[in-house]
């Protein structure tokens, strides 16, 4: 019998990747496509981002993949001069969460906004963001 490839597809994401594979590297294929994609329940309909394999509310393992949609509204964000290992190359960049209704999203805002730009409420969009070195993030861009 042939041994098991491992997927690795998860080390392809963001700046630094801190996990080489993960039940949801399908993430990877999904952004890849320019889809950026949470996770909802089929038995209770609780949606998860970033996603999960597994239900934290109801326990099910039930999960299917949705695209995050449309624009959500900026609820905060922190412009950061210092970061951790392996991002020093990319400071200044700012961090924001997004309120997309029935589940948030916590990323970065897309290189070219500036600080002055974002107030809180304003609509912004996910997008998927393939960088240089053949990695690939996702970035909030203005609709």
């Amino acid at each position: 019998m042939g041994k098991k490839e491992k997927d690795e597809r998860f080390r392809k994401f963001g700046t630094v990747s801190f996990t080489g594979t993960t039940r949801v590297n399908d993430f990877i294929d999904h952004l890849e496509q320019g889809k950026v994609s949470g996770t909802r329940c089929e038995s209770c309909g609780k949606a998860f981002f970033p996603p999960r394999a597994d239900c934290c509310t109801c326990r099910s393992s039930k999960m299917k993949w949705f695209d995050v949609q449309g624009t959500g509204k900026l609820l905060t964000y922190s412009t950061l001069a210092f970061g951790p290992k392996g991002f020093e190359g990319d400071l200044p960049y700012t961090i924001a969460l997004l309120d997309f209704g029935d589940y948030k999203v916590f990323g970065r805002i897309a290189d070219g906004i500036k600080e002055s730009e974002l107030s809180i409420g304003m609509a912004l969009a996910a997008r998927a963001n393939p960088l240089a070195d053949g990695r690939i993030n996702y970035v909030f861009h203005k609709d």
